[in-house]
């Protein structure tokens, strides 16, 4: 009977709560809640049957509760990052309306690709943000499969370009077969750190050494040394945030220092003549090659000496016929010499807010899994948008790096519309999980 009487109140609650995802929640909570006013009136002598009326009308109106409640329970939207997306969209045409010296079409061919991938972002984005992303989190092992199964297809029929097997033919496309593999690896891994703790044995600590560096071994024979830094710091990033017991944090970091640091002489051991190492030395002295791998650290820094505060114009592109790619990884010393160091100063700020307000939504959902998310994907924004930017001022080697939402290119504008959309998803949400998050996790 009781049990009937907490049912009829808590459906009269949640008829005045428009969101349907949070109903569950708010039993819960209501349901807990009655079951200690009932017990307490119990303890003072009434009936059990009484104890449950008397719990129920000390808790009111439920319709008055419900309207209470449903202003707190709504999905909620982070709109400052829609729109910077929709700023960034836009910018992201810029560098193509005075077309690309080095591609012999017109500028209106890479106008219309970048519409048609923006367009299709905007579905991606629209696809991750309204489901429960908490059903995701059991999936880890098919995320890491799948992540893997990529890259082994890339090794055995990945399509070559400028060196590297990291390109994978579709119907009526070509995608970067990289990034798709390290979007399953972002959520494999958060999905991991969900339920660390129960990694605790040895064998189970070897294996995750296993999964953690298989996929770095796997991106440097590709080649692609970025994403596998992409890689590394998204999973740092997760593990810092993590509720690991001491020990097993420990454990894992001790390990993971030795492993990396055989990984860093063979890798070294293997690759002293290799594309990387021409990359660095340029770097250390550009003059050293100024016609070879030095050229681009020149012509870098004389585009940016020539921009001035408000620039030399979209079309103005004398200087950019000698500095390849400006469209895709050079986009940012691009729109600085078309558009001025003042729109550069405001670009960098606008990439700041971005990349912080992700971070601080991190911490304001109390589902584990759900702030796992969001750190890893503030990660895999952050690294590109600083190591693209710091390279263009010779601060960084110069290595093949996009802008994220900036520079030209649908794989990666797919890639971090994903990453955006599951990010907003857990904001929207925020309200509506029960938290996972202790205050505090004992060794």
């Amino acid at each position: 009977m009781s049990s009937t009487k907490f049912e009829e109140f808590l459906s009269k609650v949640t008829s005045k709560v428009k969101s349907q995802e949070a109903h569950n929640k708010i039993k819960k909570e209501l349901t807990n809640h009655l079951q200690k006013l009932s017990q307490s009136y119990i303890e003072k002598g009434f009936s059990k049957e009484d104890a449950d009326e008397k719990a129920i009308q000390e808790m009111g109106n439920p319709f008055i509760i419900g309207e209470n409640l449903n202003p707190l329970h709504k999905p909620k939207m982070d709109w400052i990052l829609i729109v910077l997306f929709a700023i960034f969209a836009g910018i992201s045409f810029l560098p193509l309306v005075g077309g690309v010296p080095e591609q012999y079409v017109s500028n209106t061919y890479f106008i219309w690709r970048q519409a048609i991938w923006y367009s299709l972002a905007i579905l991606v984005i629209i696809g991750f943000l309204f489901f429960d992303y908490q059903k995701l989190k059991n999936w880890w092992v098919y995320f890491y499969a799948s992540g893997l199964l990529i890259l082994l297809y890339l090794h055995l029929f990945g399509i070559m370009v400028a060196g590297a097997t990291k390109w994978v033919r579709l119907p009526g496309l070509t995608v970067d077969g990289t990034m798709m593999s390290l979007f399953f690896f972002f959520l494999a891994w958060a999905g991991i750190f969900n339920k660390i703790n129960e990694f605790r044995n040895w064998k189970k600590q070897g294996f995750l050494l296993v999964l953690f560096w298989t996929p770095i071994l796997l991106y440097t024979m590709v080649p692609d040394y970025m994403i596998s830094i992409f890689y590394f710091l998204c999973i740092l990033g997760m593990f810092g945030t993590a509720r690991i017991h001491k020990r097993l944090a420990v454990n894992l970091a001790l390990t993971n220092l030795l492993a990396g640091i055989i990984f860093i002489i063979m890798f070294y051991m293997t690759s002293r003549q290799g594309y990387i190492f021409a990359r660095l030395s340029a770097f250390i002295n550009p003059s050293a090659d100024s016609n070879g791998a030095g050229y681009l650290y020149r012509a870098v820094r004389k585009v940016l000496s020539e921009a001035g505060w408000f620039g030399n114009g979209l079309t103005n592109v004398l200087n950019f016929r000698l500095l390849p790619e400006t469209h895709t990884d050079f986009a940012f010393p691009f729109l600085v010499y078309s558009l001025g160091w003042a729109f550069g100063f405001v670009l960098c700020l606008f990439l700041l807010i971005f990349i912080s307000r992700i971070s601080k939504n991190a911490f304001k959902t109390k589902d584990l899994y759900g702030r796992l998310i969001v750190i890893g994907g503030a990660a895999l924004f952050a690294v590109p948008t600083t190591w693209n930017i710091l390279m263009s001022f010779g601060v960084v080697p110069i290595i093949g790096v996009s802008l994220p939402f900036i520079s030209y290119g649908g794989s990666a504008i797919l890639f971090y519309a994903a990453v955006l959309g599951l990010i907003l998803n857990v904001y929207r949400r925020k309200d509506l999980v029960e938290p996972t998050i202790a205050d505090e996790i004992k060794s």
